[in-house]
């Protein structure tokens, strides 16, 4: 490959432990040896990372800018001045695709208002990925992210975003801290019409990779399988 021009490189990453070469291209090799300044969700897991994709890749070389949940924009500003100098930075998150559902995106916000040159690579969202197998409407889907701790808030917010999936024929997702996707999954079936269906999309590429819809009625006499450690999306359609 080429020397490449310089610009801030979005670099997806497996979902879990699959062989990169089953999810990601190798073109997405060849950009990432020639990348030496890495803007990362977590220092330790991206070094694994990089070791995964290529083994003789000498990570000691490389420098790494960690994002945090709570880095100030001032910091993120100050991780692109290697771009800015003319040497292209990587972003990685810590599963799928950066800056979707991940602080990657005040980086690239950044990016933008300076003018820099963004390139994003292609590689596995969960998101996209739970839409393709749920069989419910491709052309209006929300992704909600987290719905609300509080159990009468996210009561609240589950019959809104029904109320979404039969108004307007949007499909609706979401997420949940996998230790708590039990009771999620109850409140779901407490709360949701009979007739609402539900894709419930865990482990999506890996090999415990489970996915399921059925309506709620049918999902009450069906056992969820243990999920407790399992990342998930939660997809309700009609």
């Amino acid at each position: 490959m080429d020397a490449m021009e310089p610009a801030l490189y979005l670099i997806p990453v497996t979902l879990g432990e699959t062989e990169v070469s089953r999810v990601l291209p190798s073109y997405n090799a060849e950009v990432i040896v020639q990348i030496k300044h890495f803007i990362v969700e977590e220092v330790r897991s991206a070094r694994r990372f990089l070791k995964k994709v290529d083994r003789n890749i000498q990570i000691d070389d490389l420098a790494f800018y960690p994002m945090g949940k709570h880095a100030s924009p001032e910091l993120f500003a100050s991780y692109l001045r290697p771009l800015e100098q003319g040497e292209s930075v990587g972003v990685i998150s810590e599963a799928g695709c950066p800056a979707v559902a991940d602080p990657g995106a005040d980086v690239v916000a950044i990016a933008q208002r300076k003018g820099l040159r963004v390139v994003p690579l292609v590689g596995p969202s969960s998101i996209l990925l739970a839409v393709m197998a749920s069989g419910f409407n491709g052309q209006s889907f929300a992704f909600n992210g987290y719905l609300p701790i509080e159990p009468g808030e996210r009561t609240k917010r589950l019959k809104l975003l029904e109320q979404r999936v039969y108004a307007e024929r949007q499909t609706q997702l979401f997420i949940e801290t996998p230790y708590r996707n039990a009771k999620l999954f109850a409140e779901i079936l407490r709360t949701c019409r009979p007739q609402t269906r539900l894709c419930v999309a865990a482990g999506l590429t890996c090999a415990e990779e489970f996915i399921r819809t059925r309506t709620v009625q049918e999902w009450k006499k069906h056992p969820l399988p243990d999920l407790s450690k399992i990342p998930a999306i939660w997809v309700i359609g009609n």
